[in-house]
């Protein structure tokens, strides 16, 4: 294990790089608030997050992406669980992300990033990204797909059908599992094997930092993070 994190409430996250107006609630016994922890901690609290600015009014800056310090290295599996709570909306996933150069991902030499997806995708950073739950825009709705994106640059390199439900119909969290392993990277949800795909550059991506995105106005409860060596 290199790193885990129960994600029970937003003290789990104290420490975690918030980039954008994220907000941070609570799921418990099946409610979502914006409060902090309860005093139970049972099996079904876990860390809410969601928007704080509306989407309609503030558009593409009302989006968020939150950052876990710990810097990772190449060859890992990362899991986590998953629930959408409140849709329109889409989820997303960075890792392997570093600065131009193998610049730290949190250098002052780098670009301030306020949460805008264009800093991600064509800023001074080098990434990869899967975005999953993608219930944001109509046409996503109606043909749903994961897609693993590579940054700086924003090409899309690999795309796998997407099985999570609208959220009527999502009655319990899902297991998300991404592997990078050199330049192989795998994705799963439920143990179901989505896209797999193998990077053709000389010098593909290695270790760097994970983190959490969504677009606004989704709302989602995560919980049981899990880095581990292959």
């Amino acid at each position: 294990m290199i790193y885990s994190n129960a994600l029970r409430g937003p003290s789990d996250v104290a420490g975690w790089v918030a980039e954008g107006p994220v907000h941070f609630g609570t799921y418990n016994h099946g409610t979502a608030d914006g409060g902090g922890l309860g005093l139970a901690d049972d099996g079904t609290k876990a860390l809410v997050l969601s928007g704080s600015l509306d989407a309609e009014e503030h558009g593409d800056q009302a989006h968020w992406t939150l950052w876990c310090p710990e810097e990772l290295p190449d060859h890992v599996r990362i899991t986590w669980e998953f629930l959408p709570l409140e849709e329109p909306g889409l989820a997303m996933a960075f890792f392997a992300a570093r600065g131009h150069g193998g610049e730290d991902l949190f250098s002052a030499s780098l670009a301030p990033r306020t949460g805008f997806y264009p800093q991600y995708h064509s800023g001074d950073i080098d990434a990869l990204h899967i975005s999953y739950f993608r219930h944001k825009h109509p046409s996503e709705r109606a043909f749903r797909t994961c897609n693993l994106r590579k940054s700086a640059g924003f090409e899309l390199v690999a795309q796998g059908a997407d099985p999570l439900p609208p959220v009527g119909d999502a009655d319990d969290f899902y297991r998300i599992e991404v592997i990078k392993d050199g330049p192989r990277v795998a994705f799963a949800i439920n143990d179901l094997r989505l896209f797999e795909w193998t990077d053709p550059a000389a010098e593909p991506l290695g270790g760097g930092y994970f983190g959490i995105r969504q677009m606004a106005p989704l709302k989602a409860a995560y919980r049981n993070l899990s880095i581990s060596n292959l």
